[in-house]
């Protein structure tokens, strides 16, 4: 793979055509959340989203991006920083970014001075979000648009590598969010709490290290398919469920 470039955007770069880890992704992550939340938790997100469960609001913020008045939170599905750099240490964007997105999600929900619309609004956000986080490619460099730009073919079909982790790999395997959360959602303690441990801070770094491996999993114009669902529906099953206990950890968290 061609080194990458050391460029920071500082305006919204990405193409929001594809849907960010789908919404069998996003519900999975849900799906497992749900199945750690404390009692206390379970109660308030109850009250919140009028007995909706989190798979069921998991996909709201990709839900709102046809309505232009929600335009300004475009941006904060992703970061873009140069590969090798910690998100501390890397310039960030006048626009916002998943990181500063999550903190701000996070601070209006626990403030119950705000109106319960706009807890509920940006507590939507948050669980969403957090999977987002989990998206490799959603950590990434802003050159070529998060993958957006890398294309390939999945199955003989044109992709990018920005849609096959999206998307393309998580739809080919072929089981339902349910399904797939009740193969994922079963960790014992000791697993789950070393899953859970560290910040977003260390969520995000993890992820755009992942994101280097992956630049380097493919060449413009390669065709994917069975071979590369093999070497890496581990690790996509990884990061759904990292992103499903750490949702669960931050929820907790908020409503402790």
């Amino acid at each position: 793979m061609r080194k990458p470039l050391v460029l920071l955007l500082l305006f919204p770069v990405f193409v929001f055509g594809n849907a960010f880890w789908g919404k069998t992704g996003h519900r999975v992550t849900g799906e497992i959340a749900q199945e750690y939340l404390t009692g206390k938790a379970k109660r308030a997100l109850n009250e919140l989203l009028d007995g909706h469960s989190l798979a069921f609001v998991s996909t709201f913020a990709d839900d709102i991006k046809a309505d232009r008045s929600y335009s300004k939170y475009s941006a904060w599905h992703y970061v873009n920083y140069p590969l090798g750099m910690d998100y501390q240490d890397s310039e960030k964007s006048e626009y916002g970014d998943i990181v500063t997105a999550i903190q701000e999600c996070i601070a209006k929900v626990k403030d119950e001075k705000n109106s319960r619309e706009d807890r509920v609004f940006h507590l939507k956000l948050l669980i969403h979000f957090i999977g987002d986080l989990h998206q490799p490619m959603h950590a990434s460099r802003g050159e070529d648009k998060g993958g957006n730009d890398i294309q390939v073919q999945w199955f003989g079909e044109g992709s990018n590598l920005h849609r096959v982790w999206d998307k393309n790999l998580i739809e080919s395997y072929g089981m339902t969010y349910t399904e797939l959360a009740n193969e994922l959602h079963e960790v014992d303690r000791k697993k789950r709490k070393e899953i859970q441990e560290g910040t977003i801070y260390d969520w995000v770094d993890e992820s755009h290290e992942i994101c280097a491996e992956l630049y380097d999993s493919v060449e413009v114009g390669e065709k994917l398919g069975y071979r590369y669902s093999y070497d890496y529906n581990n690790l996509l099953f990884q990061q759904l469920q990292r992103g499903g206990l750490r949702l669960a950890k931050v929820l907790n968290e908020i409503f402790s």
